[in-house]
C-alpha cells in the first residue's frame, strides 16, 4: 500500500472498512442478487467523488446506496409501464412466441415511424409514467393540450401499425414449418 497515491488509499481504506456493510445494506434492501451491482455502483460513486466522503464514511455510502437502489426501482417501474402500454397496443397472442415478438417489433417500427411529438409523448406517458400533468409541463402545454395530443399520437401509431405490412397467408412456410409439415403428414 506504500506505493498508492494518498487518494487510492484512502477509497481503498475506505472500501475494505464499510464494503460489507453496504452490501448487507443492499441485500436487505434490494435482495441478494442486486446486492452486488448496487455496491459497484456506490463505490463507483465514492471514487468519483472522493473528495465529498465525509468522516465516517458509512452513512455517506448508505445514501449513496439509497439512492442507487432508488434508481434502479424508479427504472424498473418505467420499464413496466412502457411495457403495459405496449401491450394495450399488441392484442394478446395465444402463446406463440413468434407472434408476440413479430407484433413487439411492429410496435417498436410504427413507433419510431412516427413525428418525433408523437414519440416524445408516447414515451413520457408510457414509458416515464407520468401523467398529462407532469407530462404537459414537461412539454411546455397545458394538460388539456396534452391530452389532445397524447389522443392523437395514439391514433397515429395505431393507424401506423393496421397500416404495416403483414407476412403475406399465401407465401409458401419458411424452410423449417415447411419440414415439421412434412413430418406431420408422414406420421398420419
Amino acid at each position: 500500500m506504500a506505493d498508492q497515491a494518498p487518494d487510492e488509499r484512502r477509497f481503498t481504506t475506505i472500501y475494505d472498512e464499510c464494503r460489507q456493510s453496504v452490501w448487507s445494506y443492499a441485500a436487505a434492501r434490494g435482495g441478494r442478487q442486486l446486492a452486488d451491482e448496487v455496491v459497484s455502483e456506490t463505490f463507483m460513486v465514492a471514487w468519483r467523488r472522493l473528495d465529498a466522503v465525509p468522516e465516517p464514511p458509512l452513512p455517506w455510502l448508505l445514501g449513496v446506496a439509497r439512492n442507487v437502489l432508488r434508481d434502479r426501482y424508479r427504472s424498473e417501474v418505467r420499464r413496466e409501464s412502457f411495457q403495459a402500454e405496449l401491450r394495450h397496443w399488441i392484442p394478446a397472442a395465444d402463446g406463440d412466441v413468434a407472434e408476440q415478438v413479430a407484433e413487439r417489433h411492429a410496435v417498436l417500427r410504427a413507433l419510431a415511424g412516427l413525428p418525433e411529438a408523437d414519440r416524445e409523448i408516447l414515451i413520457l406517458v408510457a414509458w416515464q409514467g407520468l401523467g398529462p400533468r407532469d407530462a404537459a409541463r414537461v412539454v411546455g402545454c397545458s394538460p388539456a393540450t396534452l391530452r389532445v395530443r397524447l389522443h392523437r399520437a395514439r391514433r397515429r401509431l395505431q393507424r401506423a401499425l393496421d397500416d404495416a405490412p403483414r407476412p403475406d397467408p399465401a407465401r409458401p412456410p419458411g424452410r423449417a414449418r415447411a419440414q415439421v409439415t412434412t413430418i406431420r403428414e408422414e406420421l398420419s
